[in-house]
């Protein structure tokens, strides 16, 4: 990644994908991998398209010209905000278990993801951190269409994209390898990332476990 980070900066992936991408960022910078979630909230009669996100804390980031064009009702978006971050939480519980988030007050942050179509996802992670008095946030991705660093660039302070097509179809058209990341993969990572970065607490971890 070009340019230099914080010595305390922080790699924040996007779940699954992102999580791939993420751990590749924070071994080569060498600081904390963790996980921010938002989740996208698709129209009534394709899940597919995004009509807006919701974040951790459950701020709903809205498109509202297209859910004006496709006429969604509002207990509708109310609904399906409850659901995705029921969902949410259950993907915090599941891959964080009982460790404490980090404190992101005064850090410099870098949000990952495996790539951005729509852009909601990522606009709902950046207002989530923006809340919590992050320093700086930089979005971090391999792929993204080229009107969509445009407008990225108007919510975070750095965009690095390494490639910016138009037209733009779908993320996985630039991957070689697009199958479904699962859910211990993303664990697995979280885990190998913590243990590099503290190798010696993680040996006494298992000696003290007989491991």
């Amino acid at each position: 990644m070009e340019g230099s980070v914080d010595r305390d900066a922080i790699v924040l992936a996007i779940p699954r994908g992102g999580v791939i991408v993420g751990y590749e960022v924070a071994h080569q910078l060498k600081i904390q991998l963790d996980l921010i979630i938002p989740r996208k909230i698709g129209a009534p009669d394709n899940p597919e398209l995004a009509i807006g996100a919701i974040a951790e804390d459950g701020a709903v980031i809205i498109d509202s010209g297209l859910v004006k064009y496709l006429e969604v009702s509002k207990s509708y978006i109310s609904e399906e905000s409850q659901r995705q971050l029921a969902e949410i939480r259950r993907r915090l519980r599941l891959y964080r278990g009982d460790a404490p988030y980090p404190n992101l007050r005064d850090r410099e942050v870098i949000i990952v993801d495996d790539g951005i179509a729509t852009g909601s996802t990522m606009n709902a992670a950046v207002t989530s951190t923006r809340v919590k008095g992050v320093k700086t946030v930089i979005i971090a991705v391999p792929v993204c269409p080229g009107s969509g660093v445009s407008e990225l660039k108007k919510e975070a302070d750095r965009v690095i994209c390494l490639h910016s097509p138009e037209p733009f179809y779908a993320i996985g058209q630039f991957y070689g390898d697009f199958d479904q990341i699962n859910d211990q993969e993303v664990i697995d990572l979280l885990n190998q990332s913590r243990t590099e970065l503290n190798p010696d607490k993680h040996s006494n971890q298992q000696t003290e476990t007989g491991a």
